[in-house]
């Protein structure tokens, strides 16, 4: 085995023992930063080595390319579904049923995941193939997409064959942020976390689904080669040291101690860091289960308790529009308070017109509201037996309700928006987003005391913020501040500018592009005069910007208002350079220029391969190239960098530079 091999293995296991520790013991044993250089050098020495790539190394989490659709999966066995119970009397029912054939049966509770169900399937010990249950006889082959959810073994700690079944989910606090994202980015909110783990699972780009904070708990061994045990609960302990990440049970021999505990979760399930919808109630015994068998729907075995949804009625009073960053109009319903889930609602968003329209939303109306996942109160319906005939039919304005300019939707779309850049509802939101926490983090800089500096006329644009030094006569005169918050104020200003550059993008408000978008964009061209000048061909070669999102930043940057703020933001002083963790100096100071095609690397691997060493790649061969990388079929760049005396080096030369062989060609 030679050295690459040996530390490929090597760096492999580390990050998998690593993964566990994190996703499955939720006990880190390095830093975010080691792990990341781990990973870094895993996929420089795959790179380099790509005949070394297994579908269990840690680098294949990332996804692959968009595919056309998903392939059907059609299961030899079916894959039931649970008949379910809605109080006591149906949970006593079905203990008589199981008692009459198992007199002596124990029972396990689980948690009902209110996520999507999903069969892996692993030969020798490695992960062949996931897809979704479907219909219980054909599921869809959404393998690429569970290989990105890192709760999921690639390789299990046994070279076993078997089949499992489990629900992938998305936690309530990473549902949120993710919401969170989503709005700041003007995109729709998901209703509730399983329809967010749904749409991130059923993605068609993989890479969507990797960026998406997805989880998994496997609730049941569908079938294995070389295994017996007794009990569910024997199973559940063999695949936990296999490596799933499994559902926690609890176990009873009694029912009347199992509706005892339904009713306690039906309060209680508010406090865990997931959904659930309710619980799954099982026969522990094996053997038990093969007595009891299954109907043509759900086996007799099992039952699923279900809870009742939160779900309150109120009225409409009012509907009323808010206007966001980028101009987005979004109706709001105002309503009479009630108390849901743990809090008092007064507002719920109606998300847009289309929203309105197909619900058939009207002022005065009575509608059942309910959280979206514990999360977000939404108007789930209209309770139409109890309107009157005097309610009234929503508008959206055609004038804007902050600036009274016209309101503008393009045909297609369900967004209406305001086209007045200089509306203080947007002008306002925008600077809320550019003091945020992800973005410069200004402290002391809240939305009061922007609103505060705005009415005043301190604040208009983002540049003004960096000149309030300038005014500190001024602050100190105004309500709720005072010389210390002022002095605490200007220093959180001049700390910001120290910030990275990948916040400064994302805090510019960019259309479409995120936090991470902001961090991809800011590591691929390192500066920001280089991403002022980018266009839409070069944004699309990158991994994760697509031509919408690329074109919205080229639009961006040649609206000549925003680089007047950019400039006024660097003579400010802000850090326009984002600063890089590389894999190595190998490549430091040299300047490369690609041409035809390479045995094994494409031209984007061998630029992310001189960028993480330290290199940097130019367009054209110049009296500033020191090395032509050439492969078959080069041009004219070939020819250029004979006459200039330039090195050529093909890829085995290069790769040897990228290990440290140094520059003596």
């Amino acid at each position: 085995m030679s050295m690459s091999e040996t530390r490929i293995e090597a760096l492999r296991k580390k990050i998998a023992a690593y993964n566990r520790a994190y996703y499955l013991d939720d006990a880190p044993l390095v830093s975010d930063y080691d792990y990341d250089q781990l990973m870094q050098e895993l996929i420089v020495l795959e790179t380099e080595n790509p005949e070394m790539i297994t579908p269990d190394s840690p680098t294949q989490r990332v996804g692959g390319s968009p595919s056309e659709g998903f392939d059907k999966v059609l299961y030899s066995r079916p894959k039931l579904s649970l008949s379910n119970a809605f109080d006591a009397g149906d949970l006593r029912d079905f203990d008589r049923r199981v008692r009459q054939t198992c007199p002596a049966a124990t029972y396990v509770v689980e948690y009902k995941f209110d996520g999507l169900t999903v069969v892996l399937n692993y030969e020798n010990g490695l992960f062949v193939q996931g897809a979704t249950r479907g219909d219980g006889e054909v599921g869809e082959n959404v393998t690429t997409n569970l290989k990105t959810i890192r709760t999921i073994p690639l390789r299990l700690s046994e070279p076993v064959t078997l089949e499992v079944r489990g629900e992938v989910f998305m936690g309530k606090v990473d549902f949120e942020k993710l919401n969170q994202r989503r709005l700041a980015d003007e995109e729709s909110p998901f209703a509730n976390p399983r329809n967010a783990a749904a749409g991130s699972l059923r993605q068609l780009d993989p890479r969507l689904t990797a960026s998406r904070p997805l989880d998994i708990f496997v609730f049941n061994l569908e079938s294995a080669a070389d295994f017996e045990s007794q009990t569910h609960t024997e199973t559940l302990d063999y695949l936990r040291t296999l490596g799933f990440k499994t559902s926690a049970v609890k176990a009873f021999s009694d029912i009347e101690a199992i509706i005892d505990y339904c009713s306690l979760m039906e309060v209680e399930r508010r406090n865990l860091p997931f959904d659930i919808d309710g619980l799954v109630i099982k026969v522990d015994e094996l053997s038990c289960r093969e007595l009891l068998g299954n109907t043509s729907k759900s086996p007799r075995w099992a039952m699923a308790y279900k809870f009742a949804p939160d779900q309150a009625i109120t009225t409409v009073k009012a509907i009323t529009v808010q206007v966001g960053r980028t101009g987005a109009l979004t109706p709001v319903a105002e309503l009479s308070p009630v108390p849901l889930a743990g809090s008092v609602i007064a507002r719920a968003t109606l998300h847009n017109e289309d929203n309105i329209r197909a619900k058939d939303i009207r002022i005065g109306d009575h509608v059942m509201i309910q959280k979206a996942g514990d999360v977000i109160p939404e108007v789930d319906h209209v309770v139409f037996e109890k309107r009157s005939g005097n309610e009234v039919v929503f508008q959206m304005p055609k004038r804007c309700p902050v600036c009274d300019e016209p309101t503008f939707r393009i045909d297609g779309e369900a967004v209406t928006k305001c086209l007045n850049m200089a509306c203080p509802a947007q002008v306002f939101r925008k600077l809320v987003h550019f003091t945020s926490r992800d973005a410069m983090n200004i402290e002391g800089l809240g939305p009061g005391v922007l609103r505060l500096l705005m009415d005043e006329k301190l604040v208009i644009n983002p540049v003004d913020i960096y000149h309030l030094d300038q005014k500190r006569e001024q602050l100190v005169t105004l309500e709720k501040l005072g010389e210390k918050s002022v002095d605490n104020l200007l220093a959180g200003i001049e700390a910001s500018k120290e910030r990275e550059l990948s916040r400064l993008i994302f805090g510019l408000g960019i259309p479409l592009v995120g936090a991470r978008g902001a961090k991809i964009l800011a590591e691929h061209y390192q500066k920001m005069d280089n991403l002022i000048l980018a266009q839409v061909e070069d944004l699309k070669e990158i991994f994760e910007i697509g031509e919408k999102m690329a074109t919205e930043i080229v639009d961006f940057f040649q609206t000549p208002t925003n680089i007047e703020i950019i400039r006024g933001l660097e003579a400010a002083g802000l850090n326009m350079i984002q600063e890089t963790h590389l894999a190595s100096q190998a490549l430091a100071g040299k300047t490369f220029v690609l041409t035809g095609t390479l045995p094994t690397l494409d031209r984007r691997e061998a630029k992310a391969l001189i960028e993480a060493n330290g290199g940097k790649v130019a367009g054209s061969v110049s009296k500033k190239t020191d090395f032509l990388l050439s492969g078959e079929k080069s041009g004219s760049k070939y020819e250029k960098a004979q006459s200039l005396g330039i090195a050529i080096i093909d890829e085995e030369a290069f790769l040897a530079l990228v290990r440290g062989g140094g520059f003596d060609l």
